[in-house]
């Protein structure tokens, strides 16, 4: 973001520095293509560059793509992002229609906006929140898209998350792992969502 509320510019090649520790580790940069992102992702090519329409207005994220208005203005960077050998990801809303034309585009993966399910999460509305996520993950696989989802996922909610919509690949999380490592630390609070993504991929409950 340009006013660094989230990360700072600086933080980018510290991450990138420290990463080479891990080769088998992805490196993903997430942000407004439209903003100051771009520089950072030719200087140090991550894995994954995760395009995000948020304004700088915004406290955070808060809706996804509208492909119809941006569409041929994103359509260059994802070109020039996968000339660099950078896989693409387009920040989404889950609305099935809109995945075949993110394919179109040029995008590999959506990550899918998951505020909306958090919110329903524990209430009657649940399971038909979780439906619409099905719905558009199915669309974004039949269009040959690769799927991650994130925004407002926590030990609570991620488990069901996963077990009702098929073909996550990757979760991202940020104020619930940090506010959980300040009571479990890090190492600890990165073993328990790894166990919750075990557990719902073989069935059972996280204790």
């Amino acid at each position: 973001r340009p006013d660094q509320r989230h990360i700072r510019s600086a933080d980018v090649g510290e991450l990138h520095a420290l990463l080479q520790r891990w080769p088998l580790a992805e490196f993903n940069i997430e942000g407004n293509p439209f903003h100051n992102l771009m520089p950072l992702v030719r200087e140090f090519r991550p894995q994954q560059c995760t395009l995000v329409p948020d304004s700088s207005a915004q406290a955070t994220s808060d809706h996804g793509w509208d492909l119809h208005a941006d569409g041929a203005r994103l359509r260059p960077l994802i070109e020039e992002l996968k000339s660099l050998g950078v896989r693409v990801s387009l920040f989404m809303d889950p609305m099935p229609a809109a995945m075949a034309l993110a394919r179109e585009l040029g995008a590999e993966r959506v990550e899918l906006y998951t505020e909306s399910y958090a919110r329903a999460h524990g209430t009657p509305a649940q399971q038909e929140r979780l439906a619409s996520y099905a719905a558009a993950a199915e669309a974004a696989l039949a269009a040959g898209l690769e799927l991650n989802a994130g925004h407002d996922l926590n030990r609570a909610n991620l488990g069901d998350f996963l077990r009702g919509v098929r073909g996550v690949q990757e979760v991202s999380i940020g104020h619930a792992l940090i506010a959980d490592a300040i009571e479990f630390g890090i190492a600890e609070t990165v073993r328990l969502y790894q166990r919750c993504i075990r557990d719902a991929h073989t069935g059972s409950s996280a204790a």
